[in-house]
């Protein structure tokens, strides 16, 4: 299936598609030739796509138990060998949220490595751009864009998410508690050349950890690791973990090398106003949100019943897809909210409200013309995007750190060219929603 498209410099895979697209975003700012399905590519969409140096797949790993995460990625780890990019990436979220029920980093890991016997597998344990720093193991993380930054445990609304609260800093700790050995470089060991971090790293792969974290205080850590991850996957191909970060930390070493025609500067294309109305549909319980909501004075807000979306009242989402398609025929943008208020808890009742939330949007679409949408919560998003029948996305600028308005690809013409956001809880500035209407140029 894969013998006529070219070999990508990195495979990655997005345990969640906010994630997913950020990875996208990155890659492409920085001169990849990028393009991320929603699925395993057939052989029209991979030829469609033309060659690539970076192929992503959205997924949505980080709200699945382990057996379930099994059944995920074994076929996307096949599919990824086939292609025998250097570097594999397995994309998780810069917050570290993860949980040995849910979301279990080291099932993954477990996966990736019957297919990547590489024992080095690194792990870029911060991402400076999202405020996002790993010092001594420990993860640091702004409260939001620009906000005060709190070691994780001590972070307000990652220390009480409602499936994986985050009480453990150190992310060897974290990770062991999901079946995993980690080894760590700590920072000051980038300031001692190539020569000793490579002695240091080969010492700590002397007692077979499962993996190595990586300190990333700054920047200017970045292509120090990157350059790590690269010469080793020369030799032989490996399998990376992280957020963003590791895609940056690559092409951060590539220019300094000048071994890719990676753009010294990002390219980050200005977004238009939206040539219509827009509707964004907000499932995130995210405080950040929750300013964006009331920042959003565009808008015509809409507040759903969490509960009544969940147990499937037929009727109420019909009268709310009447009400939604009636205010967007009129002009108006439209903000769908469930997040204010939301009665209801626990893992499996997020999961089934998030797919709630698919489905209310795939059904709204054939009532609507809308072309600009946007939906927050990480899982949200993920389950948004499975519903209808896009099978990929290209970049099509930036609307906030961490945020990617993207383009669809589809054989349908209601869902091909479509311009999605999707984001996390934790991302984005306070007038996000407003961008997304008005446009960055």
């Amino acid at each position: 299936m894969t013998e006529t498209i070219h070999s990508p410099r990195i495979c990655f895979y997005g345990d969640d598609f906010t994630g997913a697209t950020d990875t996208l975003a990155t890659a492409t700012e920085a001169g990849l030739r990028s393009l991320l399905f929603l699925g395993i590519p057939d052989q029209q969409q991979l030829q469609a796509a033309g060659e690539l140096d970076c192929l992503g797949i959205a997924g949505a790993a980080r709200s699945m138990a382990p057996a379930a995460m099994t059944a995920e990625l074994e076929p996307v780890a096949r599919f990824f060998s086939t292609l025998q990019a250097p570097v594999t990436h397995y994309k998780i979220c810069s917050t570290f949220d993860s949980a040995p029920h849910v979301g279990n980093i080291g099932v993954a890991l477990s996966v990736w490595r019957r297919h990547i016997p590489n024992d080095f597998v690194p792990i870029v344990g911060g991402q400076p751009n999202l405020q996002r720093y790993c010092i001594f193991s420990n993860l640091y993380a702004a409260v939001n864009a620009g906000g005060e930054v709190f070691r994780i445990d001590r972070h307000q609304t990652m220390r009480n998410h409602p499936v994986t609260p985050m009480r453990e800093a150190n992310m060897c700790l974290h990770l062991q508690a999901q079946q995993m050995t980690v080894a760590a470089v700590h920072f000051p060991a980038y300031d001692h050349g190539a020569e000793r971090l490579d002695a240091e790293i080969e010492t700590l792969l002397g007692d077979a950890p499962d993996a190595v974290l990586f300190d990333v205080t700054e920047a200017t850590d970045l292509p120090v690791i990157g350059a790590q991850i690269w010469r080793r996957a020369q030799r032989q191909r490996l399998l990376a973990m992280g957020a963003s970060s590791v895609v940056q930390a690559l092409c951060r070493y590539w220019q300094e090398a000048e071994e890719l025609e990676c753009n010294a500067e990002p390219i980050t294309p200005r977004i238009a106003r939206a040539d219509g109305p827009v509707f964004v549909l907000a499932g995130s319980l995210s405080p950040v949100t929750a300013q964006q909501v009331r920042a959003a004075v565009s808008f015509e807000r809409v507040q759903l019943d969490a509960r009544r979306l969940v147990d499937g009242d037929d009727d109420y989402v019909a009268a709310m897809l009447t009400q939604v398609a009636r205010l967007l025929q009129d002009g108006r943008h439209v903000l769908a909210c469930t997040a204010d208020g939301m009665p209801i808890t626990g893992d499996h009742v997020t999961y089934r409200l998030a797919q709630a939330c698919g489905d209310f949007l795939k059904r709204l679409l054939p009532l609507t013309t809308v072309r600009r949408i946007g939906v927050a919560g990480g899982d949200t998003s993920s389950h948004a995007l499975k519903a209808l029948d896009i099978w990929g996305l290209s970049y099509l600028g930036k609307l906030s750190a961490g945020v990617a308005l993207c383009r669809a690809h589809a054989d349908g013409a209601k869902e091909n060219g479509l311009e999605l956001m999707l984001k996390g809880g934790q991302m984005g500035g306070e007038d996000l929603f407003e961008t997304l209407v008005h446009g960055t140029a």
